[in-house]
């Protein structure tokens, strides 16, 4: 079963950064170059100098920029801008937000804690659910080398059937956050910590139960929990005295997967090469229930706020010779679905990819290069891109959100899902806490 450590933040100090809206950053795989920039402008101190380094001008080594990282790191760690938190804790955290596109609005708890690292594999408590890439794997591996911390924390799904650990969480934030801010998403994060001695002590010891009763599934950083273990590795080839090293644990956010709490966002696929619409549409008969649709329709029956479940193999087509929603007739998807569990073969996102492979001639292959399809969460932009011929765009395929419990049941089964099945929102804000791999 997974082992579940409270520990000893870095977090930036309010008396040296007394505004910490302005040296948080989103996660460093969902920051483009422009937003990059906008970041490292509002502070020298913003945490993408070190969590997204960019390469410095006239270095002769590309990896010059993780070095500089770790200066800078170092030397916001000497004038105080980030203090050590004086004893080890947990440390809740809480994103109210509302649905993109949407009036709904949602608040998810969960809470930061190091978690021991385990390899994959079967008996495993740490379960993936989808593949990485190496180009990010090396990047991370570069930046942990050089810094000796985790940034950007791994999220981490448990279950909790009592439902104790929420109604912690809850009581957690009835009293005085100790950071509170608004990102430029409109989503609000406060922070909570929660020593492992003293009068909180129970509760922590309540949470590590809970979170670590069985197998906790990677929600998202991969690549970062990736990381974390051939950095491990390494270390133990010169370390191999040290008890216990803090270099054997991860940084993770844990939520709890049940209670409807969470929210996937859907991922939906815009294909290119696909100059024929109506015969499209056409051949989607081979395999779907079809009901013509106009692109309104298909924005109330795919956007934000649909009543959609995610497991009813119903998807929307949009071509410029017209749109129809789809609902898969499983029958005829039974001898082409790939290997695997029933939790990955029912899948929606599993259907489609058969769809895309035998009406479109999109293979895995294609769609992991991004050669023939695009991705958007906005429905009204997959269909503008396929009006405009943007880039190429012919059909957009629209989906429902995968289920929480589906991504857990995947994991479970040993099976890694396909490309984009998932897409957690909120975020959580790099910078709020940071793992020092030293005790």
């Amino acid at each position: 079963m997974p082992e579940i450590r409270a520990f000893r933040a870095l977090r930036y100090n309010p008396d040296v950064v007394p505004d910490l809206a302005r040296v948080v950053a989103p996660p460093y795989d969902v920051i483009p170059p422009a937003l990059r920039a906008t970041l490292a402008g509002r502070d020298p101190r913003n945490v993408v100098a070190i969590d997204l380094p960019v390469d410095l001008p006239g270095a002769a080594d590309p990896d010059d920029k993780y070095r500089a990282a770790a200066r800078t790191f170092a030397g916001w760690r000497s004038d105080g801008s980030l203090a050590k938190d004086p004893r080890p804790a947990l440390y809740v955290y809480e994103q109210a937000y509302t649905l993109p596109g949407s009036d709904l609005r949602r608040v998810q708890r969960g809470f930061y804690a190091r978690v021991k690292l385990e390899a994959f594999g079967p008996g495993s408590g740490i379960l993936p659910h989808e593949r990485t890439l190496s180009g990010p794997r090396e990047d991370r591996h570069k930046l942990m080398r050089a810094c000796g911390a985790n940034f950007s924390g791994v999220v981490g799904l448990y279950e909790d059937p009592s439902g104790e650990a929420s109604r912690s969480l809850a009581e957690a934030t009835a009293e005085n956050p100790i950071a509170d801010v608004h990102d430029d998403d409109g989503v609000r994060h406060r922070l909570w910590m929660l020593p492992d001695d003293g009068a909180t002590a129970g509760v922590v010891g309540g949470l590590r139960e809970a979170a670590g009763r069985g197998p906790i599934t990677i929600a998202d950083g991969h690549h970062r929990y990736e990381t974390a273990l051939r950095y491990r590795d390494e270390r133990r080839l010169t370390s191999s005295r040290e008890v216990d090293p803090a270099f054997d644990y991860v940084l993770m956010l844990l939520l709890e997967a049940g209670g409807g709490a969470l929210t996937v966002l859907p991922t939906h696929r815009v294909a290119r090469g696909i100059p024929d619409g109506a015969g499209l549409l056409a051949a989607a008969s081979a395999l779907f229930d079809i009901a013509p649709a106009d692109s309104a329709a298909l924005a109330r029956a795919f956007g934000p706020g649909a009543a959609g479940s995610g497991r009813a193999g119903r998807f929307g087509l949009w071509t410029r010779a017209g749109g129809a929603i789809l609902t898969a007739r499983r029958e005829e998807f039974a001898s082409y679905l790939p290997a695997g569990s029933d939790a990955l073969r029912r899948l929606d996102v599993t259907l489609l990819a058969v769809a895309l492979e035998r009406l479109a001639g999109i293979d895995r292959a294609a769609t992991t290069a991004g050669e023939r399809v695009g991705y958007t969460k906005s429905v009204t932009e997959a269909i503008a891109w396929v009006d405009a011929a943007a880039d190429g765009a012919d059909a957009a395929f629209l989906v429902e959100p995968t289920p929480v419990a589906d991504v857990v049941a995947v994991a479970a089964a040993g099976d890694v899902m396909p490309q984009k099945s998932t897409y957690f929102y909120p975020k959580p804000l790099t910078g709020f806490v940071i793992n020092p791999l030293e005790w």
